[in-house]
């Protein structure tokens, strides 16, 4: 008996852990320059692929009511605040610890870029790697699980 309560804990740590260890959920993003703290974005995942929406704006410089002025697509003069900046984001079919396949935008800058997103450290960091072309040719912000 006490087997078999120890394997059931232990598939409910493995579980866990491996859920954890997913870009759903809600994250705190770090400006790879600044080392600023810039939003929260909530990753969804509907179908086996994953969404981001820019659910708070935590940049003291920037204002609460702001719009992507410069988005050049359907997003342009639309709320920061709810703007989808993540989509068609798919887990990899090579690495199990990889999701990629889709874009992010940048609303700085209103640039689309394709996207990787790694979770590392044990799901409590995401490595997301904003990329031209091939990864090689991008850069990489590492963001914070919040939830």
């Amino acid at each position: 008996m006490k087997d078999l309560v120890l394997a059931a804990a232990l598939t409910l740590t493995t579980t866990l852990a491996l859920a954890q260890a997913t870009p759903v959920g809600t994250w705190k993003t770090i400006d790879d320059a600044s080392k600023k703290e810039k939003s929260l974005v909530r990753i969804t995942e509907a179908g086996g692929v994953l969404t981001g929406k820019l659910e708070k704006l935590l940049d003291p410089g920037t204002k609460a009511d702001a719009v992507c002025d410069k988005c050049t697509d359907d997003r342009k003069d639309k709320p920061l605040v709810g703007l989808t900046i993540i989509t068609g984001v798919k887990q990899s079919a090579s690495a199990a610890d990889v999701w990629d396949g889709g874009h992010i935008l940048d609303p700085n800058d209103g640039k689309i870029y394709k996207v990787r997103l790694s979770p590392t450290d044990g799901g409590k960091k995401l490595e997301v790697r904003g990329y031209v072309g091939m990864p090689l040719l991008g850069r990489t912000q590492t963001w914070l699980r919040v939830e």
